[in-house]
């Protein structure tokens, strides 16, 4: 039987010509309600934002074809409002301090986060693998901490702040590093050991309940599934389903890596954050850091009887390849601003939306 697989999609919506957030998230949900194909679009933590979560699939072409689907009918309408529904990790720019979506979680939230809350207008992909129980579910929390860094440095999008570059492939993942718990998990011995450390948590700092923790990769709450919060929002949805099937492929192969300290895999998440693809990365099979080409590929190695079971050997090496070559998204932001400007930037955004281009 296919482990099953799921994504949730957040965007951004953008002026077209400042880059800036706009309010306009409800709106777009309301329009939209009978766009989800099986999906469901929900709102986010500011009202310039919305997610799109896929239905459960069984093949990462479903997956993609869901996506892909919801991001055109978006686009569209986003177009029909002369603005951009981007897939990115953080906006461009920000203007003043915005007001988060009025609905008793987010207020409470952002009740505890204080100055933090204006900054934390960050996307996401986040991607759900099924679980058969919680005991699987730290296993595979386990067997993906040491590729979190590699996951991190394919998946970067998010080079600007404030109208500059901010010299980080993914300032989101520095964003998130303020909240109480943050990055990689530590490891735990089991789904026991797993609720009885994070209930101790909770009341403490920022975190209210389990939905609270900040963690990149956990059991979900929610879902049977396990959780992976780790990758910055995608241009385009070809790169989403390839990395959500990556993910699957770690998880389904059953073949755990050497353990690693805490403070390594932080130390090595930042660097990814900083660096993406264009430095080197941590390889938790040689224990030091290597070519980010060579660690890639290593990742790719851990994932291969995963990929191989479920038919997703040629998607995902075939996109990873590519963005090995040509660079993921905060290159390719990096590149098309130095060329030409916000204008040129705005374009690549509203390509990645409606599935044109995408090649770049």
């Amino acid at each position: 039987m296919a482990t099953t697989i799921g994504a949730e999609e957040e965007f951004v919506l953008l002026d077209a010509v400042s880059l800036t957030p706009v309010d306009l998230a409800a709106e777009a949900r309301a329009d939209l309600a009978d766009s989800a194909r099986d999906g469901e679009i929900m709102s986010e933590f500011f009202p310039s934002q919305l997610e799109f979560a896929s239905p459960v699939c069984s093949t990462a072409a479903e997956l993609d074809s869901s996506m892909a689907g919801f991001r055109r009918e978006l686009a569209e309408w986003a177009h029909g409002h002369r603005i951009i529904a981007a897939g990115v990790g953080v906006p461009f720019n920000v203007a003043g301090h915005p007001q988060v979506t009025d609905l008793p979680r987010y207020r409470d939230i952002a009740a505890h986060f204080g100055h933090i809350v204006p900054d934390h207008q960050i996307n996401g992909l986040h991607v759900h693998v099924g679980m058969q129980d919680r005991d699987r579910a730290v296993r595979a929390l386990n067997r993906l901490r040491p590729w979190l860094p590699a996951l991190l440095a394919l998946s970067a999008n998010s080079p600007f702040w404030g109208g500059a570059d901010t010299g980080f492939d993914s300032w989101r993942a520095i964003h998130s590093r303020r909240w109480t718990t943050h990055g990689i998990p530590p490891a735990f011995t089991d789904a026991e050991d797993y609720a009885r450390r994070t209930s101790a948590l909770h009341g403490i700092g920022g975190t209210s309940d389990s939905g609270t923790l900040n963690w990149v990769v956990r059991p979900s709450e929610k879902y049977p599934t396990l959780e992976l919060r780790a990758f910055d929002a995608q241009l385009d949805s070809r790169t989403s389903t390839a990395l959500a099937a990556l993910v699957r492929g770690v998880v389904d192969t059953d073949r755990d890596e050497r353990p690693h300290e805490d403070e390594l895999l932080d130390a090595a998440y930042w660097h990814a954050a900083r660096y993406g693809l264009e430095h080197d990365l941590f390889d938790p099979r040689a224990g030091r850091m290597r070519a980010a080409a060579d660690v890639v590929h290593a990742l790719l190695d851990a994932a291969a009887p995963g990929l191989e079971r479920h038919g997703d050997t040629q998607r995902v090496e075939s996109r990873v390849g590519w963005i090995l070559n040509q660079g993921n998204g905060a290159t390719w932001q990096r590149r098309v601003y130095r060329e030409g400007g916000r204008p040129a930037l705005a374009n690549l955004l509203i390509e990645g939306g409606q599935q044109t281009g995408v090649e770049r």
